[in-house]
């Protein structure tokens, strides 16, 4: 049985992801040529390190810490999806606020729950002051297909954070 709900800080430990599969087979990915967005082939598999699933926690317990929203799907108590969006807003007039990650496991992909996630997290930063939410996306096609279908755009404004810090991704918002 599928179940979502907010996650506290002191749930998110490692242990929660036990049953979580990052992994993505990638060949295919958006990248920006002479101005212009193109699909080029990037093979590559993305997973998460044991570093990774680490650093994770650490950013999901800081962001509930911060005031900020972490939500999360469970299958049968087993923890499918999360994500997450930060309390501060930046932007100027764009009023953005970050969502900084939205993944579902591998095994759960395809089941609208990524679609969940995603409303839950527009509709708490609608309430919580933003009028946009900024996603700086993976690039991969059908990452940014989801994206697409939940009606982002390209950003007016980009986060100089997130570029410098994924200079492949996509840099989105969506209207609130």
């Amino acid at each position: 049985m599928l179940q979502y709900r907010e996650l506290c800080e002191d749930e998110i430990c490692r242990e929660l992801f036990g049953g979580f599969i990052r992994h993505q087979n990638v060949t295919k990915c958006w990248r920006r040529v002479d101005g212009e967005w193109v699909i080029k082939e990037d093979p590559f598999i993305d997973d998460w390190t044991e570093e990774e699933y680490q650093f994770l926690v650490k950013c999901l317990r800081n962001t509930v810490a911060t005031g900020g929203f972490v939500y999360a799907a469970f299958y049968d108590g087993v923890l499918k999806g999360f994500t997450s969006v930060e309390a501060a807003l930046f932007g100027g007039e764009q009023r953005y606020l970050d969502l900084s990650c939205i993944h579902v496991s591998e095994d759960m992909r395809g089941k609208k729950i990524g679609r969940a996630l995603f409303l839950a997290a527009t509709d708490w930063a609608r309430g919580h002051g933003g009028r946009k939410l900024y996603i700086s996306a993976h690039s991969a096609v059908e990452t940014q297909a989801f994206y697409s279908a939940m009606g982002c755009v390209e950003a007016e404004s980009y986060h100089q954070g997130h570029v410098e810090a994924e200079p492949y991704d996509c840099q989105l918002e969506c209207e609130l």
